[in-house]
């Protein structure tokens, strides 16, 4: 009709495959998937790599074979001897007598035994002699050749190194190698030593000693009743008893389809890992990166590169002076600085010229630390805020096509219309702005600028990451009173260089974190750019890692303004230089009254939610010292006697409600002691908690981001 085609009915339906019709497996791929699954099949035979290393330790051991030869037959020889001697001796009935308390009663069996047994060995050297010296006549000099022959193997299985050998218990089951530099029973004896098995228990090898890098790696099976995780725990027990330094020595548990629990990868370096120089930063040979890119970061001990993702997470560098803290803050910023598309905030409350080249290409920028450069981060932290609550609502009005979730995409962040760039902001010496004491009034509530801008960073790291917001805090002092249990605890990244002790590594990278075996005190003061890293989401160490001993690449001044000039190069053209790099010095335009609102203040978050106890008891008493900068630390005794409470049962509901105790110096009548007690950093934290709904019947509940 007309050149068109009729449709009587149009049916609606769903593809559920679009592709080729399923056919079943070739025989050809079949036989594969036997082959790299069946245990009969030796594992040498499944991969090349396992292949050549057969091959390998194959020709060593035929080139080694004469002279492992000649040091059985020695072996054998001395076992045979030994055994002579202990029989001719009549060991074996004297050991009897003298365990009855008989022997005087037996001296003279035992004489007349003795004797006899040393006519036994005369005669039957004079008959073997005569034996060969017939033969010898007979059959000619081929008969002592082979009879020599035939006892030398038997001396050489005698005197083998072997399961089952007599006086010898098994060691490694499983395949022996030569690449692995130590004796197995080594190995099985440090094991010993270190109480990670018991003298009775032995390892099982799962896959032999390999060379990899600069160092030898091997995977064993604890005993049924050991875990992994012990292991790890006791890895410097570990590397005494294999006589190594504790950085030569890397422990992990295998995870995921080919591990359990008891599956234990070791790899011993041969020299100290972090002694050579640094690596310069690969940033300086690319022209652009990908801000959703992780991060080059540094390199393990094997020398593996470890990458760390910035976006939807934030980071916290701690360190004492002179570790490497703020290369490492850089390291991050470099890869954002080298995306056009990306937005940075950098405060330098050092003042010193480590970030003044970023000046070139931040969209707000300062460095000082007078009480003035506070309060300018405060706007800063305040216009974040609002920034984070109106990008939330723009994303309501987007698609799901545009927006699938409610967080940001790469293809949002580099979407002008939309201006949701991906946003950083750095903070060196963050101590000094959370120390502040200048005095503020937010919403008829006096609080000091310190506390303020702890409840803004604290917002910002729970709140900011789906909304592109990337925080990065630096400090010199990482304690309990400087960074408060609220920002450490939504703060996701963690890397923590060399700190004076495991409390101090523990603020830094977690709670309890020392007993699963990572402690930055430990780090040696040579190491520089050496700490331990514990990422938020999965890097190239792999998802199931939780920490990982790494040095940072190497950033000098040169190399960073480098960086920084290539990044101010290519927002030029895309035409995204913006704030202070573009010379507009304009204030953020503030709402500080809807900001204050939405974040709240302690005080606020506190009065619509009913405290338990005896945690509102001890708020009570407390009372106008719970501000901050009135009272920092107050006494177990002293709450004790003035709520008149169990000291027992006072501690463990204090600890389920978030308040753990700590150890403080007080001045008395009798002079300054030391006694246990809480930190009221710590209360107001708790109380944080409560309101925000993170503490609930007592139990932590994490933070969904």
């Amino acid at each position: 009709m007309n050149g068109r085609e009729v449709v009587s009915a149009v049916l609606e339906g769903e593809f559920v495959n679009d592709g080729a019709p399923l056919r079943r497996a070739s025989w050809a791929r079949r036989l594969t998937d036997w082959w790299l699954r069946s245990p009969r099949v030796p594992s040498a035979l499944k991969s090349r790599r396992l292949l050549a290393q057969a091959v390998k330790d194959f020709v060593v051991a035929v080139l080694r074979s004469p002279f492992r030869f000649v040091g059985a037959v020695a072996r054998g020889l001395v076992v045979a001897l030994r055994w002579w001697r202990s029989w001719v001796r009549v060991a074996d009935y004297r050991a009897a007598a003298e365990q009855s308390e008989k022997l005087a009663d037996k001296f003279t069996d035992i004489r007349a035994l003795g004797l006899f047994r040393w006519k036994v060995t005369g005669a039957t050297f004079a008959a073997t002699g005569v034996a060969f010296a017939v033969v010898d006549l007979v059959y000619g000099h081929r008969v002592l050749w082979i009879g020599g022959g035939a006892v030398a193997v038997a001396l050489a299985v005698l005197g083998r190194r072997k399961d089952g050998s007599p006086g010898r218990k098994p060691v490694l089951a499983g395949p022996r190698t030569l690449t692995w530099t130590m004796d197995p029973q080594v190995l099985v004896d440090a094991f010993r030593d270190a109480k990670l098995i018991g003298k009775d228990e032995s390892l099982r090898l799962v896959e032999r000693a390999t060379r990899q890098g600069d160092g030898w790696a091997v995977t064993v099976d604890l005993p049924a009743t050991r875990k992994a995780a012990d292991v790890v725990k006791n890895r410097e027990a570990l590397a005494s008893a294999l006589a190594v330094d504790e950085v030569q020595l890397i422990v992990e548990r295998v995870r995921g389809n080919g591990g359990h629990a008891g599956r234990v990868a070791l790899w011993v370096a041969d020299e100290d890992p972090y002694g050579s120089p640094p690596l310069r930063t690969p940033l300086l040979t690319v022209e652009r990166w990908d801000a959703w890119r992780p991060v080059p970061f540094g390199r393990d001990a094997r020398q593996r590169r470890v990458d760390l993702p910035l976006v939807w997470t934030s980071l916290l560098v701690g360190a004492i002076p002179r570790q490497g803290k703020t290369f490492a803050a850089r390291l991050a910023a470099a890869g954002l600085i080298l995306d056009p598309h990306t937005r940075l905030y950098v405060a330098d409350f050092k003042a010193g010229k480590d970030w003044h080249a970023a000046a070139q290409v931040a969209h707000r920028f300062m460095a000082g630390d007078e009480p003035a450069h506070v309060l300018a981060l405060v706007d800063w932290l305040v216009e974040l805020v609002a920034e984070v609550q109106g990008r939330y609502r723009r994303m309501q009005e987007l698609d799901d096509e545009v927006c699938p979730e409610s967080k940001i995409t790469p293809n949002m962040s580099r979407d002008p219309s939309l201006d949701m760039p991906v946003t950083a902001i750095f903070i060196d010496e963050v101590q000094i702005p959370l120390e502040d004491r200048t005095p503020l009034e937010v919403q008829d509530k006096k609080l000091t600028a310190g506390e303020y801008v702890g409840e803004l960073l604290t917002w910002l790291a729970r709140k900011g990451p789906a909304a592109g917001i990337v925080l990065v805090l630096a400090t010199q002092r990482p304690d309990s009173k400087t960074i408060p249990s609220n920002l450490r605890a939504v703060l996701g990244s963690r890397f923590a260089l060399r700190v004076m002790d495991w409390r101090d590594s523990n603020i830094v990278l977690g709670e309890q974190m020392n007993t699963r075996g990572y402690d930055s005190s430990r780090l040696l003061a040579t190491h520089k750019g050496v700490g331990i890293l514990r990422p938020d989401g999965e890097t190239t160490a792999g998802a199931d890692v939780l920490a990982t001993t790494v040095r940072t690449y190497y950033m000098p001044n040169e190399d960073w303004r480098a960086i920084c000039a290539r990044g101010r190069a290519l927002r030029e053209a895309e035409g995204t230089l913006s704030g202070h790099a573009a010379g507009q010095d304009n204030r953020p335009m503030l709402d500080h009254a809807a900001v204050a609102k939405a974040v709240g203040t302690v005080a606020e978050r506190t009065a619509d939610v009913e405290v338990p106890e005896p945690l509102a008891s001890v708020v009570d008493y407390l009372g106008d010292d719970l501000q901050p900068g009135r009272r920092e630390f107050v006494p177990t005794a002293e709450l004790v006697a003035a709520l008149d409470v169990e000291p027992t049962a006072f501690g463990l509901r204090m600890g389920e409600l978030g308040c753990r105790p700590t150890r403080d110096r007080i001045t008395t009548d009798d002079g300054t002691r030391q006694v246990r007690g809480y930190l009221v950093a710590d209360i107001r934290a708790a109380l944080t908690a409560l309101r925000e709904g993170s503490i609930v019947d007592g139990e932590v509940v994490e933070d969904d981001r």
